[in-house]
């Protein structure tokens, strides 16, 4: 069952895995110092209950391997309040979502860029393992095949990987199920429910291909107007 209790604020944020270890050009002030105290494996994330100069907080991160002691560092993230993990039968009462940490301090700048936007193109391939639900298909199945799937109905199950809410009247979805063709493995689904980074969804919807919202919004191929059916 997902998730109806929290509130999903619209933001344009990336939830996807940056590899440990890399640097990025982030301003000073930005970089946060972390101790690892625990560590919880749930799903598609992995939480840390870490130690921030004293202060005690959650993290929320795409699955990784990480280990009690350890230490990273972080920038940005969104902040959730009460919230609730399924896979955990446990709320939170405050954790913050990040696209990574990194083992070593990323290097300092002025200025950061990045695109928070739900067409953005950027996404990194998560490990997932997901079985295919019944009557359905696979990410990798429908890139490689495209036009045989154009305008009919057919049945995903994925991870969401992101999800922004409200955007020009739709929430969009963004899922992997591990699978990928010639590198495609991102897909962008809308929506007019509500789910969460993190969680397995098995969605049915209508496949577009070369969907030009306008502004930008151009997709190669996507799910419109998807209903969730199941985890």
């Amino acid at each position: 069952m997902r998730q109806l209790t929290i509130i999903i604020l619209a933001l344009l944020t990336v939830v996807s895995c940056k590899n440990s270890g890399t640097n990025e050009n982030i301003p000073v002030s930005d970089i946060h110092k972390v101790v690892v105290d625990q560590v919880l494996q749930a799903g598609a994330y992995t939480y840390l209950q870490v130690n921030e100069t004293g202060m005690q907080k959650w993290l929320a991160v795409p699955s990784m391997t990480a280990t009690e002691g350890e230490t990273y560092y972080y920038t940005g993230g969104l902040v959730m309040e009460n919230f609730e993990s399924k896979d955990l039968d446990r709320v939170f009462e405050t954790v913050l979502f990040l696209e990574g940490v990194y083992t070593n301090p990323p290097l300092p700048s002025t200025a950061i860029t990045g695109t928070g936007a739900p067409h953005s193109q950027s996404e990194q391939k998560l490990n997932f393992d997901i079985e295919v639900p019944e009557g359905g298909i696979s990410i990798a199945e429908l890139f490689a095949d495209k036009k045989s799937y154009e305008s009919k109905s057919v049945i995903i199950r994925g991870a969401v990987t992101k999800f922004n809410s409200a955007i020009m009247n739709k929430n969009w979805i963004h899922i992997q199920d591990g699978t990928d063709h010639e590198g495609k493995f991102d897909l962008t689904i809308t929506s007019d429910q509500v789910t969460e980074p993190g969680e397995i969804i098995t969605v049915e919807g209508k496949i577009t291909l070369d969907k030009d919202f306008g502004a930008g919004y151009y997709y190669e191929v996507i799910i419109e107007d998807a209903k969730i059916i199941g985890n």
